[in-house]
């Protein structure tokens, strides 16, 4: 295995990336964009610096890695997979730049599917919900808080990168999806269409 490593908020590190990649690899059949950072907010007075992070991170380099793997994956006919999130769907009050960020990935993911058709490389992109990772341990490893976000999720539970994001990224970038692109796939556990099962009270039919 190859691990490379490099700071995307400077405007070369994906193409170096895809550079050492390919020269150690030989070329790129897939490409995953799982690259984000949260800086929370509102955004009446979040600060210009944390909304350009934010997108230069989530946003920005995910282009330019698509821009730099895109004459390898042109060869191979290759396949990307952008992760975004369900902030990009539904917005995230308090997240700051992040719900922006993440739905103009989607919408990146669509216009590169579009693009990059007729070269036979597919562009999808997943939108996880409540997920264990790194960047999420601290919060989950309080059980108040892990107790009210499980009760939210219809499925009961917190998700695993491993275990429940992985898998659909592999089937995205897989021939089991050969004729999938421009698709955003919502791992959310059910959780974005369960709003209206939180709101009290039902309407009776007029008689």
């Amino acid at each position: 295995s190859v691990l490379l490593i490099g700071d995307l908020q400077q405007e070369n590190t994906p193409a170096q990336l895809v550079a050492q990649a390919v020269a150690q690899l030989g070329g790129l059949d897939a490409v995953v964009g799982n690259a984000g950072i949260v800086n929370p907010g509102l955004l009446a007075t979040l600060e210009v610096a944390q909304w350009d992070q934010i997108f230069t991170v989530n946003l920005r380099a995910q282009w330019l890695l698509a821009r730099a793997a895109y004459p390898w994956l042109q060869q191979s006919r290759g396949s990307m997979v952008y992760v975004a999130s369900m902030c990009g769907v539904q917005p995230y009050v308090g997240g700051g730049a992040y719900s922006p960020a993440k739905a103009a990935l989607i919408m990146l993911t669509r216009q590169l599917a579009q693009e990059w058709a007729e070269d036979s490389i597919r562009v999808n992109c997943v939108s996880p919900g409540f997920v264990r990772t790194p960047l999420t341990q601290p919060m989950f490893d309080q059980p108040d808080v892990r107790a009210a976000r499980e009760a939210l999720v219809p499925l009961k539970r917190i998700a695993e990168a491993d275990a429940d994001i992985a898998g659909i990224v592999a089937f995205l970038l897989s021939q089991d999806a050969g004729y999938m692109t421009g698709q955003n796939l919502l791992a959310d556990g059910g959780l974005l269409d369960s709003v209206q099962t939180h709101i009290r009270g039902r309407p009776r039919s007029a008689q």
